[in-house]
């Protein structure tokens, strides 16, 4: 005899135990919190080489593919080099070395141009740092003395929290000196293992890139073996999509934060700004930043500008607003356009939220991050409203009032028409209305109905109590 399963129970079986796995798993997460953050942590730092390898590898790919599909590859068609198997190799390995030193010496150049130059600047202000004081100071004292009211309330606030100073020095700050030099000391360890972390990624990234093609096929194999065919559709035209809006917004967003160095260090140059390269280089490096970014910039550039020249000060403080302006009103949309197509609303929502998260990265990150999530969000609500056969342009739903059988009804018009229906609770012929409204609209009824009836009671107690006087009277 045949024996048969039923892959009914086989499913609920499956269903069951995967209902019970989660919820053991839930618990545990939920009690033993500590525990998995640590281990997570202690996966996410031996797993760093291979994501600075990924990342390194996305970052180097348009370089390699321009290399390759706009150079050698044509070259090669030229020399008439047939592209079989093992010339594809041999084009991809000088694609990769190419690339590599096309890279290395942008580096090298950038670094070559500006270190000296900062070094020079830095050096700069620190011999010449009691005279900038000096001068600080004959600025304030003049000011106040040309202010006596300021004066007083600087006298007082001095007065005030000098004692508190004091006692933050001796007792706060000065016995924690070991603290902060252990921490210095840790910090660098960090930093030479985050660089060794850095060299091995780069040497992963190599063999990345040499076999991409590679990894991307078997990663839409693995897709379409998991998904059905409409899904796994779907979900590589997601990626499609996050590839597009990351990489866009990315590389428009440090193309126009270069220029907008460039611009800013000739700008200061021709204003006579002390250390312009050293500005310019701060300027142009939290311009990656949306938003916040250039503010951010200005702050510390404008106080070295001040110790040195207050009256420069101003003139930068009117040149970076100007920059700002040019760049937000007409560089910007021109680079980026709309990637991202997030409001400036929505914007600053995502650089407060991972700014806050993840610290200067997520505020690098978390706009085009936020955008793939906002549109993912609209695509999954549009579905919805085409499957309720409603329209998808928000532009119907400003001024909506309610929806009747598929027709919008204006916010005004559905009012006027919740005021004439108010009578028509019992008799069941009113439209849907807010639930709000209708239980104070209830409640209002149900008081009016106690009212009549205390009203009638009253009236047939004292119709009852002349009855009985007139009785009375008769008798």
């Amino acid at each position: 005899m045949k024996f048969h399963i039923d892959k009914k129970y086989i499913h609920w079986g499956l269903t069951i135990f995967a209902v019970i796995s989660a919820s053991i798993l839930f618990y545990y997460l939920l009690f033993n919190r500590e525990s998995f953050s640590n281990g997570f942590h202690a996966f996410f730092s031996i797993a760093m080489p291979i994501l600075d390898g990924l990342i390194l590898a996305y970052l180097l790919t348009p370089v390699l593919n321009g290399v390759e599909n706009r150079c050698l590859i044509p070259l090669c068609k030229r020399c008439n080099v047939e592209m079989n198997g093992r010339n594809k190799k041999k084009v991809r390995a000088v694609s990769i070395l190419l690339t590599v030193f096309i890279v290395g010496y942008l580096i090298y150049g950038f670094f070559s141009m500006i270190i000296p130059q900062l070094v020079q600047s830095i050096q700069s202000i620190i011999l010449q740092f009691p005279i900038y004081v000096n001068n600080l100071t004959i600025w304030l004292q003049k000011l106040l003395a040309d202010n006596p009211d300021i004066e007083a309330a600087v006298i007082e606030v001095m007065d005030t929290y000098s004692g508190e100073l004091n006692n933050f020095l001796n007792l706060s700050l000065l016995p924690k000196m070991n603290e902060v030099i252990r921490s210095i000391s840790l910090s660098f360890l960090s930093f030479i293992m985050r660089l060794w972390n850095l060299i091995i990624g780069f040497i992963i990234s190599i063999y990345i890139l040499g076999s991409k093609e590679l990894f991307a096929g078997q990663a839409k194999k693995i897709v379409y073996a998991l998904f059905e065919t409409n899904m796994a559709n779907a979900i590589i035209s997601d990626v499609r999509f996050t590839h597009r809006t990351f990489s866009g917004f990315m590389v428009g967003k440090v193309i126009d934060s270069i220029i907008i160095g460039i611009i800013c260090f000739l700008g200061t140059s021709m204003m006579g700004t002390p250390y312009a390269i050293l500005v310019s280089v701060i300027v142009g490096i939290t311009n990656v930043i949306p938003f916040f970014g250039p503010y951010l910039g200005a702050i510390p550039s404008t106080l070295l500008i001040l110790m040195v020249n207050p009256l420069q000060c101003l003139y930068f403080i009117i040149f970076i607003l100007a920059l700002q302006q040019f760049d937000g009103n007409v560089l910007g949309p021109k680079i980026l356009g709309d990637s991202t197509g997030l409001s400036g609303f929505w914007v600053i929502f995502a650089i407060t939220l991972f700014g806050g998260l993840f610290g200067v990265l997520g505020m690098i990150v978390g706009v085009p991050v936020f955008a793939i999530l906002y549109a993912g969000i609209r695509a999954f609500i549009n579905q919805l409203l085409l499957q309720k056969k409603l329209p998808t342009d928000t532009s119907h739903y400003l001024n909506v009032g309610s929806i009747e059988k598929g027709e919008f009804i204006p916010y005004n018009k559905a009012e006027s028409e919740s005021e004439l229906s108010a009578n028509s609770v019992e008799s069941g012929k009113q439209k849907s209305k807010s639930i709000i409204h209708n239980f104070f609209r209830i409640e209002k009824a149900d008081k009016n109905e106690s009212n009549v009836i205390s009203a009638s009671e009253g009236n047939a107690a004292i119709k009852g109590e002349e009855d009985i006087a007139e009785g009375e009277g008769k008798q």
